[in-house]
Order: structure tokens, then C-alpha cells, then sequence
């Protein structure tokens, strides 16, 4: 699963430059994105073109009765993604990138209460675009949410020892505009949900901040305590 990412990179007109996000939109600097809160993403209008937009983390089909279905839809698994009722219309015309450029996991350990949280980012430490999908939601009077989830798959070798799912990590600029593309087939589209290959995958273990989720500060990025410096290379296991 991904249920916490970072967005620390400061140069928020690299960003934009990157990601086509336009001048209007706010970029704060996030070391602890949790579900629930507005992030940074690039949609298409109508006709294609994509435009930078802050959606909600935790998506909220149309048909919700209620906006807290969200909090049950911050991740669609690749592998059922398009049988869904949940996501299967977004799959069609509402993909979008979620920019990031890290995300934390959680490995349980045997001789702890605590589990050890891992940043993983990729391995030149640059910004990326996880796949999501988005949807608005009309609810009473004018009440309107637009909302989005990230796309989990099968971890890659670096990271199966954290967590059997990891977020799917677009691998590159074209793959990213294949998968806002309206045009791009159903058969490619599963072919962009995969890991990101181990070599371009890095990690890190941190420190015990980031695991209070309204916790939104450096610290979060932190160095683990040195007894856990072994964590630090998954060969050792």
C-alpha cells in the first residue's frame, strides 16, 4: 500500500517546469502526506490537455453517498483496477500523476513493538509521478470534492522486505504522458502499472517522527537512530 508520501523537493519552479503545473498553483513543501490531505497532481481538461490541480487524497467515486468513503480509497491495486465499480470509470478518462518524490513504508520487526519507517525514493533522488486516477463528487447544494488515489503494485526485490506493495512509480516523462493520454490503449495502460525497476529504487530508514501522521515537519526525514544503520542496504538480509 502507500499510505504516507513526500513532496519536500523547494525548487517549486523546477516543478512546474516538470510537471506542467502552471503558475497558479500552490507547491508547499510536504515531508508527511497523509490521506486526506489536498496534494499536487497534473489532470486533462475535456479535450486532453493536462493541467496542474489539488485534488483530496482518497478518492470519492460519484455514486458515494457520503465523502468519507474516501478515507477507504487512497490506493487502487493495479491488478483490479479496471473491475472496480470504484475505479474502473476513472481508469477510462480520469488518470492523473501525483507528484512526490518519496513515499514511506513500514517494516515490521521481530525483536521490536515499533515497526522501522522507510523513505524510498528513486535512486537519483528526483521528483516523480505516481499513476492515480481522480473523480469529483457532487454532493448537497454546491458542495463538490475532487479527489484522487494512487495505484499500488507487487513491490520489486529492493523493497519486498518492507512491504509486499509498493505505489506504482511512472518511470519515466513518456510514460507519464501515456498515461494521461486519452488515447493510449487499455493493454498499455496495465503495462505502465508495474515496479519501478530496483535499480532506479532507493531507501532509507528514518526516524520514529513521521509515524504521527499530523506530523508535517524536516524531522520526518530524519536518519534512523544508529542502531538501525543496518536497514540501510537491503543486501544485508
Amino acid at each position: 500500500m502507500c499510505g504516507r508520501y513526500s513532496l519536500a523537493t523547494p525548487a517549486s519552479n523546477d516543478l512546474r517546469a516538470r510537471f506542467a503545473l502552471g503558475e497558479s498553483l500552490e507547491i508547499r513543501q510536504r515531508f508527511n502526506v497523509a490521506p486526506g490531505d489536498d496534494v499536487v497532481t497534473v489532470t486533462t481538461s475535456k479535450e486532453g490537455e493536462p493541467r496542474g490541480a489539488i485534488l483530496r487524497w482518497g478518492l470519492v467515486p460519484f455514486w458515494a453517498k457520503e465523502p468519507k468513503v474516501g478515507y477507504k480509497m487512497i490506493n487502487a491495486r493495479a491488478e483490479t483496477v479496471a473491475e472496480k465499480p470504484a475505479f474502473r470509470d476513472a481508469l477510462k478518462t480520469r488518470r492523473c500523476l501525483i507528484v512526490a518524490d518519496g513515499f514511506y513504508e513500514w517494516q515490521p520487526r521481530a525483536s521490536r513493538s515499533r515497526k522501522q519507517p522507510f523513505h524510498i525514493t528513486r535512486s537519483d533522488g528526483a521528483p516523480f509521478a505516481f499513476a492515480g486516477l481522480w473523480a469529483i463528487w457532487h454532493g448537497k447544494g454546491d458542495e463538490t470534492l475532487r479527489t484522487c488515489t494512487i495505484i499500488t503494485t507487487e513491490a520489486n526485490d529492493r523493497l519486498r522486505d518492507i512491504h509486499d506493495r509498493m505505489p506504482v512509480m511512472l518511470g519515466d516523462q513518456a510514460a507519464e504522458e501515456a498515461w494521461l493520454d486519452h488515447a493510449t490503449p487499455a493493454p498499455l495502460l496495465q503495462e505502465l502499472l508495474v515496479p519501478l525497476p530496483d535499480a532506479l529504487t532507493a531507501r532509507r530508514a528514518v526516524g520514529p517522527a513521521v509515524s504521527d501522521a499530523r506530523h508535517d515537519e524536516p524531522d520526518c526525514l530524519d536518519d534512523a537512530p544508529s542502531e538501525d544503520d543496518d536497514q540501510q542496504d537491503p543486501s544485508l538480509f
